[in-house]
């Protein structure tokens, strides 16, 4: 199931990344992906290294290469990991 949530939570953040002025309002998209943020940053470390470790098999696994950048960054760009990591 934590594969899934972990899919499911980056299609979501991915899609409001990249959608156009017209689909989404610039504000609304920064209120979620800063909340997603936010919450993302009430994890454990346990909880941060799992959600991590997802996101770099999801990115290895990604055949475009745009969305494999996302995830490669998904773990810094949404505060997982420090800034000394």
């Amino acid at each position: 199931m934590t594969r899934a949530l972990a899919e499911a939570l980056a299609d979501a953040l991915w899609f409001i990344e990249g959608t156009e002025d017209e689909q989404m309002h610039p504000d609304d998209a920064v209120k979620v992906l800063e909340n997603a943020a936010r919450l993302l940053g009430l994890l454990s470390e346990d909880q941060r290294a799992e959600l991590t470790d997802l996101l770099e098999e999801m990115a290895r696994a990604e055949a475009d290469p745009a969305r494999s950048e996302f995830l490669e960054g998904f773990a810094e760009g949404f505060g997982l990991v420090d800034d000394e990591d």
